[in-house]
Protein backbone atom coordinates (compact mmCIF):
# COMPACT_ATOMS: atom_id res chain seq x y z
CA UNK A 1 0.00 0.00 0.00
CA UNK A 2 1.81 2.89 -1.27
CA UNK A 3 1.04 6.34 0.34
CA UNK A 4 4.19 8.45 -1.69
CA UNK A 5 2.95 10.21 -4.86
CA UNK A 6 5.78 10.25 -7.11
CA UNK A 7 4.50 12.99 -8.94
CA UNK A 8 4.54 15.17 -6.37
CA UNK A 9 8.37 13.66 -5.37
CA UNK A 10 9.60 12.83 -8.61
CA UNK A 11 12.86 10.91 -9.22
CA UNK A 12 15.81 11.59 -11.28
CA UNK A 13 18.00 9.53 -12.89
CA UNK A 14 21.51 9.05 -10.63
CA UNK A 15 19.11 9.56 -7.23
CA UNK A 16 20.33 8.03 -3.62
CA UNK A 17 17.04 7.48 -1.79
CA UNK A 18 16.62 6.35 1.42
CA UNK A 19 13.63 4.98 2.91
CA UNK A 20 13.52 5.28 7.03
CA UNK A 21 11.30 2.92 8.85
CA UNK A 22 11.28 0.89 5.34
CA UNK A 23 9.19 -2.20 7.24
CA UNK A 24 8.14 -4.49 4.47
CA UNK A 25 9.45 -2.63 1.76
CA UNK A 26 6.60 -0.66 -0.09
CA UNK A 27 8.26 2.41 -0.53
CA UNK A 28 12.05 1.10 -0.93
CA UNK A 29 11.20 -1.22 -3.71
CA UNK A 30 8.82 1.15 -5.44
CA UNK A 31 11.54 3.50 -5.55
CA UNK A 32 13.55 0.73 -7.11
CA UNK A 33 11.26 0.05 -9.88
CA UNK A 34 10.55 4.05 -10.39
CA UNK A 35 13.94 4.28 -11.95
CA UNK A 36 16.60 3.06 -14.36
CA UNK A 37 19.55 4.77 -12.52
CA UNK A 38 18.67 4.82 -8.91
CA UNK A 39 19.95 3.90 -5.54
CA UNK A 40 17.35 3.17 -3.24
CA UNK A 41 18.48 2.33 0.83
CA UNK A 42 15.83 0.87 3.04
CA UNK A 43 16.69 1.28 7.06
CA UNK A 44 14.33 -0.23 9.88
CA UNK A 45 15.14 -1.63 13.70
CA UNK A 46 13.12 -5.15 13.13
CA UNK A 47 15.38 -7.70 11.04
CA UNK A 48 12.23 -9.83 10.82
CA UNK A 49 10.68 -6.64 8.42
CA UNK A 50 13.95 -6.46 6.65
CA UNK A 51 13.74 -10.06 5.87
CA UNK A 52 10.83 -9.91 4.49
CA UNK A 53 11.63 -6.50 2.48
CA UNK A 54 14.79 -8.92 0.94
CA UNK A 55 12.20 -11.46 0.32
CA UNK A 56 10.05 -9.45 -1.53
CA UNK A 57 12.46 -7.58 -3.55
CA UNK A 58 13.84 -10.67 -4.95
CA UNK A 59 11.32 -10.57 -8.29
CA UNK A 60 12.33 -6.98 -9.07
CA UNK A 61 16.14 -7.88 -9.36
CA UNK A 62 17.79 -5.95 -11.81
CA UNK A 63 20.98 -8.27 -12.39
CA UNK A 64 21.65 -7.01 -15.68
CA UNK A 65 21.69 -3.06 -14.75
CA UNK A 66 24.79 -1.98 -12.97
CA UNK A 67 23.64 1.80 -12.52
CA UNK A 68 20.59 0.73 -9.92
CA UNK A 69 21.35 -1.06 -6.56
CA UNK A 70 19.15 -1.48 -3.66
CA UNK A 71 20.48 -2.10 0.23
CA UNK A 72 19.22 -2.73 3.82
CA UNK A 73 20.14 -1.69 7.02
CA UNK A 74 19.52 -1.97 10.52
CA UNK A 75 19.81 1.13 12.21
CA UNK A 76 17.97 3.36 14.64
CA UNK A 77 16.80 6.26 13.13
CA UNK A 78 18.78 8.35 16.22
CA UNK A 79 21.77 7.70 14.84
CA UNK A 80 21.91 6.95 11.39
CA UNK A 81 24.95 5.15 9.43
CA UNK A 82 25.52 7.71 6.87
CA UNK A 83 27.51 10.77 6.09
CA UNK A 84 25.80 14.36 5.91
CA UNK A 85 24.10 15.07 2.64
CA UNK A 86 24.16 11.72 1.56
CA UNK A 87 20.59 11.43 0.02
CA UNK A 88 19.03 13.37 -2.88
CA UNK A 89 15.51 11.98 -1.06
CA UNK A 90 14.59 10.67 2.07
CA UNK A 91 10.87 8.90 2.76
CA UNK A 92 10.01 8.67 6.05
CA UNK A 93 6.30 6.87 5.65
CA UNK A 94 4.01 5.94 9.09
CA UNK A 95 7.13 5.97 11.50
CA UNK A 96 7.65 8.84 13.60
CA UNK A 97 4.42 8.14 15.31
CA UNK A 98 5.82 5.09 16.82
CA UNK A 99 9.37 7.04 17.75
CA UNK A 100 9.78 8.45 21.21
CA UNK A 101 12.53 10.63 19.97
CA UNK A 102 10.68 11.59 16.62
CA UNK A 103 12.13 15.41 16.60
CA UNK A 104 15.48 13.67 17.39
CA UNK A 105 14.95 11.39 13.70
CA UNK A 106 13.72 14.60 12.07
CA UNK A 107 16.89 16.06 12.68
CA UNK A 108 19.09 12.80 11.45
CA UNK A 109 16.83 13.18 8.50
CA UNK A 110 17.85 16.74 7.76
CA UNK A 111 21.75 15.66 8.66
CA UNK A 112 21.81 12.82 5.46
CA UNK A 113 19.84 15.06 2.91
CA UNK A 114 21.27 17.00 0.49
CA UNK A 115 20.83 20.62 0.39
CA UNK A 116 18.17 20.88 -2.18
CA UNK A 117 16.97 17.11 -1.30
CA UNK A 118 13.23 16.79 -1.01
CA UNK A 119 11.62 15.00 1.98
CA UNK A 120 8.44 13.02 2.37
CA UNK A 121 6.79 12.50 6.02
CA UNK A 122 3.01 10.78 6.13
CA UNK A 123 1.68 10.13 9.55
CA UNK A 124 -2.12 9.32 10.69
CA UNK A 125 -4.38 11.87 10.39
CA UNK A 126 -5.99 13.23 13.72
CA UNK A 127 -9.55 12.62 13.50
CA UNK A 128 -9.54 9.02 12.31
CA UNK A 129 -6.54 8.22 14.49
CA UNK A 130 -8.69 9.64 17.39
CA UNK A 131 -11.39 7.43 16.79
CA UNK A 132 -8.96 4.49 16.72
CA UNK A 133 -8.02 5.06 20.12
CA UNK A 134 -11.33 6.13 21.92
CA UNK A 135 -12.76 2.55 20.35
CA UNK A 136 -9.33 0.62 21.86
CA UNK A 137 -6.47 1.64 24.32
CA UNK A 138 -4.87 -1.90 23.54
CA UNK A 139 -4.65 0.16 20.24
CA UNK A 140 -2.15 2.42 21.15
CA UNK A 141 -0.77 0.45 24.10
CA UNK A 142 0.62 -2.44 21.97
CA UNK A 143 4.38 -3.27 21.73
CA UNK A 144 5.64 -0.72 18.93
CA UNK A 145 2.19 0.82 18.53
CA UNK A 146 1.35 4.38 17.87
CA UNK A 147 3.11 6.91 20.69
CA UNK A 148 0.96 9.80 19.76
CA UNK A 149 -1.90 11.90 17.69
CA UNK A 150 0.36 14.30 15.32
CA UNK A 151 -1.14 18.13 14.57
CA UNK A 152 -0.08 17.87 11.08
CA UNK A 153 0.04 21.65 11.03
CA UNK A 154 2.56 21.03 14.05
CA UNK A 155 4.21 18.86 12.49
CA UNK A 156 4.64 20.64 9.45
CA UNK A 157 6.01 24.01 11.38
CA UNK A 158 8.29 21.75 13.19
CA UNK A 159 9.88 19.95 10.03
CA UNK A 160 10.19 23.81 8.83
CA UNK A 161 12.26 25.07 11.34
CA UNK A 162 15.03 22.56 10.48
CA UNK A 163 15.52 24.63 7.51
CA UNK A 164 12.52 22.90 5.33
CA UNK A 165 10.54 24.11 3.40
CA UNK A 166 7.34 22.57 2.06
CA UNK A 167 5.76 22.43 -1.10
CA UNK A 168 3.00 20.44 -1.34
CA UNK A 169 0.11 17.64 1.27
CA UNK A 170 -2.48 15.44 0.62
CA UNK A 171 -4.39 12.46 2.11
CA UNK A 172 -4.18 9.28 1.70
CA UNK A 173 -5.83 5.52 2.22
CA UNK A 174 -9.56 7.30 2.65
CA UNK A 175 -11.38 3.50 2.55
CA UNK A 176 -8.66 2.08 4.99
CA UNK A 177 -9.74 3.79 8.08
CA UNK A 178 -13.53 2.02 8.34
CA UNK A 179 -11.32 -1.14 8.48
CA UNK A 180 -8.96 0.32 11.54
CA UNK A 181 -12.36 1.54 13.07
CA UNK A 182 -13.95 -1.87 12.67
CA UNK A 183 -10.56 -3.29 14.18
CA UNK A 184 -10.40 -0.94 16.85
CA UNK A 185 -13.71 -1.46 17.81
CA UNK A 186 -14.06 -5.22 18.01
CA UNK A 187 -10.17 -5.36 19.02
CA UNK A 188 -10.87 -8.88 21.41
CA UNK A 189 -12.56 -10.32 18.43
CA UNK A 190 -10.97 -9.08 15.38
CA UNK A 191 -8.91 -12.30 14.22
CA UNK A 192 -13.20 -14.21 13.82
CA UNK A 193 -14.90 -11.03 13.29
CA UNK A 194 -17.13 -11.59 10.10
CA UNK A 195 -17.36 -7.74 9.04
CA UNK A 196 -13.67 -7.54 9.36
CA UNK A 197 -12.92 -10.33 7.26
CA UNK A 198 -15.32 -9.29 4.52
CA UNK A 199 -13.65 -5.58 4.36
CA UNK A 200 -9.87 -7.18 4.04
CA UNK A 201 -11.04 -8.78 1.59
CA UNK A 202 -12.50 -5.71 -0.30
CA UNK A 203 -8.91 -4.13 0.72
CA UNK A 204 -7.18 -6.59 -0.80
CA UNK A 205 -9.07 -6.97 -4.11
CA UNK A 206 -8.78 -2.91 -4.43
CA UNK A 207 -5.39 -3.58 -4.05
CA UNK A 208 -4.69 -6.35 -6.46
CA UNK A 209 -6.91 -4.99 -9.54
CA UNK A 210 -7.46 -1.23 -8.52
CA UNK A 211 -10.43 -1.04 -10.01
CA UNK A 212 -12.33 2.47 -11.16
CA UNK A 213 -15.05 2.21 -8.49
CA UNK A 214 -12.71 2.23 -5.67
CA UNK A 215 -10.21 4.44 -6.99
CA UNK A 216 -12.42 7.46 -7.99
CA UNK A 217 -14.13 6.29 -4.67
CA UNK A 218 -11.32 7.29 -2.14
CA UNK A 219 -10.04 9.76 -4.04
CA UNK A 220 -13.10 11.87 -3.84
CA UNK A 221 -13.03 10.51 0.21
CA UNK A 222 -9.30 11.39 0.55
CA UNK A 223 -9.52 15.00 1.39
CA UNK A 224 -12.55 14.28 3.60
CA UNK A 225 -11.40 11.21 5.73
CA UNK A 226 -8.05 9.58 4.52
CA UNK A 227 -6.23 8.04 6.87
CA UNK A 228 -3.01 9.65 6.68
CA UNK A 229 -1.50 13.14 5.95
CA UNK A 230 1.31 12.91 3.67
CA UNK A 231 3.65 16.00 3.29
CA UNK A 232 6.26 17.31 0.85
CA UNK A 233 9.36 19.36 1.97
CA UNK A 234 12.28 20.85 0.07
CA UNK A 235 15.60 20.94 2.18
CA UNK A 236 15.95 25.31 2.14
CA UNK A 237 14.71 27.63 0.55
CA UNK A 238 11.99 27.18 -1.87
CA UNK A 239 13.16 27.98 -5.67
Amino acid sequence: MQTVNFQHFPLAEGDIVLDLGCGEGRHVISVYVEAEQIQSVGVDLSLNDLRTTRDKFQPFADQTNPDKSFGLSAANALELPFADNTFDKVICSEVLEHIPDYQGALEEIARVLKPGGLFCASVPRRWPERICWAFSEAYHQVEGGHLRIFNASQLRKQIEELGFSHYHRHWAHALHAPFWWLKCLFWSSQESNWLIKQYHRMLVWDLLYKPRLTTLLESLLNPLMGKSVVMYFRKGATP
